[in-house]
């Protein structure tokens, strides 16, 4: 009986079946045992390492139930003839979807990072309370399918909260709970066979809302935003007979205008006239950092023409992975059948959380405190920037979280973005947002989570890094005053 390419280690820390597993496997897809080879018995096998023969056997038992091994029974066991090789691993990680948005999952957010609440801000003991109640109550309910629309009790608290919050007027029924703004796009999609159609999207827009729609075999059709919000007349010139158009008219992202009265109902005119549907992303909900919010656009909506998508991510936690649609009376069964079927509500137990959190009036102290503190801290962002710009930049403050910081045009603001990551700094670059073309290059940077003693550091930092991707050339920043 000939050795075997390899030895066990008894004071390793793998056992030893683990050990032998291993390197018969090893040996059987490196070729060192060839396709063919006949393998001593396990009871041989036992007596030449010095082990025990059900360890062997054990060994044996699990490399035939992955057809390495065959057994012929008097005959023996032997190296299957074509063994499975293992998947191909490749030299490095495969990158992970949208790096400009997400520098990382899982981690404490960076510097100037986007769509993440304040850290610091957030009530997590009372949050990890209610948390542990409602997961202990979640497990001793009886063992059956949840309905797919979301928790009764969450839908019943989003449709109050809308009626208070964002005048928008609807029943529990109407109210769908996602697994995020994007999956309820995907259920829209899909409710309404809108694959093969034109989409209107805002100009500048959210890419990743640009590429969802791409996905879910939309075109989009990119139409400008102005001081006004969507232009809806030129939209209508350019593609009149769009199925959908997906706008952000509480606060357009990234630009911050409201949606004008007068659009907004030439919006919805057009959208009765040609039999298409609106698909509200009102992402920032009531959280409007300069005054009140105005009312959702679905609030005026009287032909049922209008999707209103809301998320948790930017009140709460983006962990949640907890929106919430509303959508017409008329529409509300066939939502409901796509939704049971392809995408049914998450964790009942983080429903019932939220659920609660609104029921007990934490939801709307936590807003108002909210749009306090981010008032106070983009303040604290533009002024700062203000002081140490050069010429031929702008830092623009309205709407949203964020802190927009327009660079010249000889600006790479993309690789900017990247090169700051080495920083612990994660801006947004502007110059994708746009698809119309020439894009502005600029930084948007997030005003939730940045640490104030190192504020004035981390600024000049970043435009350091600006002047060494070539633009910024007509002005030195600096740590004095104003240019």
């Amino acid at each position: 009986m000939s050795p075997l390419p390899f030895s066990i280690d008894r004071d390793a820390k793998a056992s030893l079946s683990s050990q032998i597993y291993t390197g018969l496997r090893d040996a059987i897809h490196q070729g060192t045992l060839t396709q063919g080879s006949r393998l001593p018995s396990w009871r041989d096998l036992a007596v030449q390492l010095g082990v025990s023969r059900g360890t062997v056997r054990v060994v044996y038992e699990r490399l035939l139930d992955e057809q390495l091994l065959i057994s012929r029974g008097a005959s023996g066991t032997w190296v299957s003839d074509a063994p499975i090789a293992p998947p191909a691993v490749p030299e490095r990680s495969i990158s992970h979807p949208f790096p400009d948005f997400w520098p990382d999952f899982g981690n404490r957010p960076a510097t100037f990072q986007m769509g993440v609440p304040a850290q610091d801000a957030f009530p997590f003991k009372l949050w990890a309370r209610m948390m542990l109640r409602n997961a202990r109550a979640a497990a001793l309910q009886p063992v059956s399918y949840p309905d797919p629309r979301g928790a009764p009790a969450l839908r019943q608290e989003i449709a109050s909260y809308l009626a208070i919050a964002r005048g928008l007027q609807c029943t529990a029924d109407q109210v769908l709970v996602t697994a995020g703004f994007s999956v309820a796009v995907g259920i829209a999609a899909r409710a309404l066979k809108l694959e093969g159609t034109h989409a209107w999207l805002e100009d500048p827009g959210f890419p990743l809302t640009r590429r969802a729609l791409e996905i879910a075999g939309l075109t989009v059709v990119p139409v400008p935003v102005d001081g006004e919000g969507l232009d809806v007349q030129h939209g209508i010139a350019i593609s009149d007979q769009a199925a959908l158009a997906l706008v952000t008219p509480g606060q357009q992202a990234p630009l911050g205008m409201t949606m004008t009265l007068a659009r907004r109902k030439a919006l919805l005119a057009w959208a009765t006239r040609q039999n298409a549907y609106v698909i509200e992303d009102d992402y920032m909900g009531e959280l409007q950092l300069e005054g009140r919010a105005a009312p959702a656009l679905a609030s005026i909506d009287r032909a049922g023409r209008v999707l209103h998508v809301g998320t948790f991510s930017k009140t709460i936690s983006p962990s949640l992975r907890l929106a919430f649609m509303v959508v017409p009376s008329h529409l509300a069964l066939t939502f409901a059948e796509v939704a049971a079927c392809l995408a049914p509500a998450p964790n009942v137990a983080v429903q019932q959380t939220v659920a609660e959190f609104i029921r007990e009036g934490h939801y709307l102290r936590h807003l108002r405190k909210m749009k306090r503190l981010y008032a106070a801290r983009q303040q604290k962002l533009a002024d700062t920037l203000r002081e140490l710009v050069p010429s031929g930049y702008a830092v623009e403050a309205h709407g949203g979280f964020a802190v927009r910081l327009i660079l010249p045009d000889d600006s790479n603001d993309v690789a900017v973005a990247e090169r700051a990551l080495q920083y612990g700094l994660a801006p947004v670059p502007l110059s994708p947002w746009y698809l119309i073309a020439p894009a502005p290059r600029g930084l948007l940077l997030g005003a939730t989570n940045y640490a104030e003693r190192t504020l004035r550091k981390d600024c000049i930092k970043l435009l350091e890094l600006v002047e060494a991707s070539g633009g910024g050339r007509r002005g030195q920043a600096h740590a004095g005053g104003p240019s």
